[in-house]
């Protein structure tokens, strides 16, 4: 089954597909929401169908203490209309600094920050998908 894993933020949203085997998360695109919500949602719902993805898990960001604050509560109406557009199961994942971590691997592998910019969004969502993937495959 292959899953689609989001980076949900107020200008981008990263997106991340897993392999068929559901081991490895891989950064497919970023899309720059400058058209509305519903917009976003009809590219999502196209690279669903593209990849053909059965499920699909949206970071929530949490506070460091593991409460939900405002970014959190946001992630949360996105993932149910995500849910109600598309018709697939939804699951949120704790992304409490995948964005740091992304940026860090980015740094480590000399990617200029011009560059950084334009995939930090999309591998932020590979780190959230290959943490619930380890999570849920039991490695």
């Amino acid at each position: 089954m292959r899953i689609m894993g989001i980076d949900f933020g107020d200008r981008r949203i990263g997106i991340a597909v897993s392999d068929l085997l559901g081991w490895t998360a891989q950064g497919v695109e970023t899309i720059v929401r400058r058209a509305g919500l519903e917009k976003d949602l009809d590219k999502i719902k196209a690279l669903a169908q593209k990849y053909e993805v059965e499920k699909i898990v949206v970071g929530l960001p949490r506070n460091m203490d593991g409460t939900t604050g405002a970014q959190g509560e946001k992630a949360l109406m996105f993932a149910d209309k995500v849910h109600r557009h598309l018709g697939l199961p939804v699951e949120t994942w704790d992304e409490r600094l995948s964005t740091v971590a992304a940026e860090r691997l980015l740094i480590n592998a000399d990617v200029s920050r011009a560059r950084r910019r334009k995939v930090i969004d999309k591998m932020a969502a590979s780190i959230i998908l290959q943490g619930y993937l380890d999570a849920h495959t039991g490695r």
